[in-house]
Formats: C-alpha cells, sequence, structure tokens
C-alpha cells in the first residue's frame, strides 16, 4: 500500500511538473509578473458610441474603418473563443459599424437579405476590396450562432460565416451567402476573404466545440487547431492542421500569398505559404513573446498585431466584470535591416505602444493608417475605440 501510495505521489507530482512547464510559457506570454509602461499613448482620442468591437479593419484609400461590435456584457455570457457559451445572455444587437475619422461619424450598417431566426453574433470578419470594382467591399463575418439542438454549455456554437457586399459610403450590408460545415467549419475565430466574395481562409481556435477536452488541449499546448479554406462552388476543407491556439489571420497584401496566423497564447505567428490547391504550408515562425490576437497589414506592407499585454488579467478579470481596465499594447513586425539580420533575426518585432488601460482596455484588434500616421484599437470587451497618432 505504502509503495502505491508512492507511487502515485511521483504521478501527481509529474502531473503537476509538466502542467507547470506547459503553463509557464503562456502564463509569462500572457503578462504574469510583467510590469506594463506607458508608451506610443499621449496623443490619443476615445470614441466611446463604439463599444466590445472585437475586430476592425481599417479601408486603406478612405481611412474608414469597419468594426465588428457587440456588447459589453452580453460578450461575458457568449463569447465562444474564450468559452463563454451561455447563450441565454447572448446579445440581438451585434452589428457591423464604420467609423469615419474626417466627420467622426459613426454609422451602424444594416442587413439586407438576412433572413436567419437566429441572428447575428459577431467575431472576426474581413474586408476586401472587389478585384474588378474598388468600390465595391465584401464583407466576411464569423457568425457565432446559438445551437438549434441541445445545452450551449454542452455542445457549444453552431457557427457559421456570412459574407455580404457593400459599396464604399454605403449603410447597407446585402447577405450573399452562409457558409456553414461543422466538420471543418468547427469554431472559427478570424478570416481572410477573397476579392470575389466567393472564398476564404478561416482559423479554428480549438478543435472542439465544448468540453474539459477542450481546456487541456490548450495548457498542454498540443497542435491541434487549424485554418479551413472554404470556396462558394467547391465547398469547406482543411488548409493546414497541426497549429497551436490560432486566432488572427491575415493574408500579405498585392499578389503576396502569405497568410499569417497567430497563436493568442504564446504570441507564435505561423508565416504560411498558400499552394496551387489553397492549401497552406508552414516556412517559417515569428516569435514575439507576447500573447496576441488579431493582425493586420498597413499599405507598407507591414505586420501589426494586437497584443495582450495582460492577457490572464482579460480572461479572469475583465471577462467576468467589464469594467476592470486591461492593459493593451500594438507590435509592429518588419523586416530586419539591422545588424541582428546578420545573426540570423530575419524578422524585428517593436512594441510602439502600450497603455494600463486607461486608453486601451483589453485590445484584440490593431490596424495602422500608414497615411495618416494613424493607429486605431477596439477590444472584444473594450469600452470605446481608440485612435492614436504615432
Amino acid at each position: 500500500m505504502l509503495r502505491f501510495l508512492t507511487a502515485f505521489g511521483v504521478l501527481q507530482l509529474a502531473i503537476a511538473g509538466g502542467l507547470y512547464l506547459n503553463l509557464r510559457p503562456i502564463l509569462i506570454a500572457s503578462g504574469w509578473g510583467r510590469t506594463f509602461e506607458s508608451l506610443g499613448n499621449k496623443q490619443c482620442t476615445t470614441v466611446p458610441e463604439l463599444k466590445a468591437c472585437e475586430k476592425v479593419v481599417l479601408h486603406h484609400p478612405s481611412g474608414v474603418l469597419y468594426l465588428a461590435c457587440s456588447t459589453q456584457i452580453s460578450r461575458t455570457y457568449w463569447t465562444p473563443a474564450l468559452d463563454r457559451l451561455d447563450s441565454s445572455g447572448m446579445s440581438t444587437e451585434d452589428y457591423v459599424a464604420t467609423y469615419n475619422p474626417k466627420t467622426k461619424k459613426v454609422q451602424r450598417m444594416t442587413l439586407s437579405g438576412f433572413n436567419s431566426s437566429r441572428g447575428i453574433n459577431v467575431h472576426g470578419m474581413d474586408v476586401v476590396a472587389s478585384s474588378s470594382d474598388p468600390s465595391t467591399l465584401y464583407v466576411y463575418l464569423v457568425n457565432h450562432r446559438k445551437p438549434l439542438i441541445g445545452d450551449s454549455r454542452k455542445v457549444g456554437a453552431d457557427s457559421a460565416i456570412e459574407v455580404f457586399r457593400t459599396q464604399l459610403g454605403s449603410d447597407v450590408l446585402t447577405h450573399l451567402q452562409t457558409f456553414e460545415d461543422p466538420s471543418v467549419i468547427i469554431t472559427p475565430n478570424d478570416i481572410a476573404g477573397s476579392s470575389d466574395g466567393k472564398s476564404f481562409h478561416v482559423t479554428n481556435d480549438h478543435s472542439l466545440k465544448a468540453g474539459w477536452r477542450r481546456h487541456l488541449n490548450t495548457l498542454l499546448q498540443p497542435s491541434d487547431t487549424s485554418v479551413a479554406y472554404c470556396h462558394a462552388d467547391h465547398g469547406c476543407k482543411f488548409a493546414v492542421k497541426g497549429l497551436h491556439a490560432s486566432n488572427g489571420i491575415v493574408k500579405g497584401r498585392g499578389a503576396n500569398e502569405t497568410f499569417y496566423v497567430v497563436d493568442c497564447t504564446l504570441g507564435d505567428i505561423s508565416v504560411l505559404e498558400r499552394q496551387s490547391d489553397d492549401t497552406l504550408v508552414l516556412t517559417e515562425v515569428i516569435k514575439t513573446g507576447t500573447a496576441s490576437d488579431n493582425l493586420s497589414i498597413d499599405e507598407n506592407g507591414v505586420l501589426w498585431v494586437a497584443g495582450l499585454s495582460d492577457g490572464v488579467g482579460m480572461v479572469t478579470k475583465q471577462m467576468n466584470d467589464p469594467t476592470v481596465k486591461i492593459a493593451s499594447s500594438a507590435l509592429r513586425i518588419t523586416i530586419n535591416e539591422g545588424p541582428g539580420a546578420f545573426y540570423g533575426d530575419k524578422y524585428k518585432v517593436d512594441k510602439v505602444f502600450e497603455d494600463p488601460g486607461e486608453l486601451a482596455s483589453g485590445t484584440t484588434s490593431a490596424t495602422y493608417d500608414a497615411r495618416r500616421n494613424r493607429l486605431y484599437m477596439h477590444g472584444l470587451i473594450s469600452p470605446h475605440l481608440t485612435v492614436c497618432q504615432l
């Protein structure tokens, strides 16, 4: 018996030690023990009319922002990416908005031809100009729907991708198609759409919709998340598997067939090359050292990252009380042209913004307007849009 208890104790210690070794890098990247600084936040304003906008996309030529927004309180109940699966508190007021920095006008867009009885609950989003008419925009939205059957806390969300068309300056989104494939579009988080409105790549942030194994997989760091590819004429398939904690995704500008996908817990960014069959192949990994969420690329081809400076605080505090202020940051990633390039450091990672939470709280999306030198930041449960002159 003593031998058994001794062996059991050793096993427990081994499990605890393994968990610690896996958790430690996640905790460090998520702000555990970190001192937050004030950086790049001296010339900033806020737009309080816009709340809980998880994703922000900039239309570079016009400078107009498109935002996927909800209510702060509903995010605490219904955010499938963070295992908030109580559909009784999900919002019936989610919307896409535009913000014009010239006029300071916020415009909520209306949906045309969208007849779903389950409404829309927005998360990731992409806005892509048509390749044939730059004034026509395709808007791709992750829609976290309530399941038709079963307790949402046990079966998870019945998520789909909605595709809309609009015109630059219009306040109407015309629905084109709903993509749903529960075997491939499992737990969609963020999306990178095409310029014809017919196809997209979307990240799955977990391999399971609900349950204890879903939590354990994130903590133990197995590579079990993926990117899916869907086409209106050919259906959906996996573009790449074997990623960890896949979150934000963005496609390189112009004819560049490079995609970037961020690991939200460690901040590692996977660089993936598109193949002729629309699958993605991993070519390299960019280490940021900061837990991160959504990605964007400015007109100069610079990659911007929404840093979760206090990811631990966001999950354990702000998601329970939206009034809690959580530190946020923005990272800029460029090709390294300095001395470090000689030693194999291909990319340079610069933190250009950090705020303890007064101006930018719980940021999940950061995008930079290179023409006008403006950085825009918002978040899943943030109280306002933040605009900073850099």
